[in-house]
Order: C-alpha cells, then structure tokens, then sequence
C-alpha cells in the first residue's frame, strides 16, 4: 500500500502479513529453554532455588525444604555451594534437604515444604 511521500521525495509503503511466518508454522519451541535459545548454568539455578527457599522462609513455617531438582544441579549444591546452602539453612533455622528428580530439566525445580 502506497501512503504518500516522504520530505525527500521518496515513496513511502507500507505491508500488511497475511499469513504467519515460515518459522511459526515449520518451528515449536524447544522442550528445554522453552523457546528462548538458551538454559540457566547449573549454578545460576542453584543460586535461583537459595534466593526462592529465603523468600518461602519468610511466607512459610515448613519443618523442612526439600528441594527437587536435577543430577547437575543437586551435585552442585552439595559439592561447590554446600556452604552456602549450610548457611541459609541455619539463617532459616530448618534442614534443607536435597533429591534428584532425573524428569525434571536444567532450569526446573521443584521446592517441598514439609
């Protein structure tokens, strides 16, 4: 569709999609990053279930979390952040606990309050 001219003199157009793209009706997202490209390292979820625990803490009063997440994430928070994770547990005043969910994927967890 043709609107006009522009100040230099040059035809100005317009389009209008008819149809949706190409990649709409051959692509679906992925199963894994939900579409967006990319996952969450294991320590940045590691550090995401933390800051969530703290904010569940704060709303809750659970005898104890556990926490579900996948074999990477699990060994992560055992291995490199279990002084982190002793931390909060103690800021909190409740066992933390931890049990692989091999369903889950990299950027899933699941937190239980018990």
């Amino acid at each position: 569709m043709v609107s006009g001219f522009s100040s230099l003199g040059l035809v100005e157009m317009t389009r209008k999609r008819t149809r949706e793209s190409l990649g709409a009706l051959l692509l679906e997202p992925c199963g894994v990053c939900a579409g967006k490209g990319y996952v969450k390292t294991a320590r940045s979820l590691a550090y995401d279930i933390l800051r969530e625990i703290l904010r569940e803490a704060r709303q809750f009063n659970p005898k104890e979390f556990r926490i579900l997440a996948n074999q990477a994430v699990v060994e992560l928070l055992l291995d490199e952040e279990r002084e982190h994770l002793a931390a909060l547990s103690d800021f909190i005043g409740k066992p933390i606990s931890l049990q692989v969910d091999a369903a889950l994927g990299q950027e899933q967890f699941d937190i239980v309050l018990l």
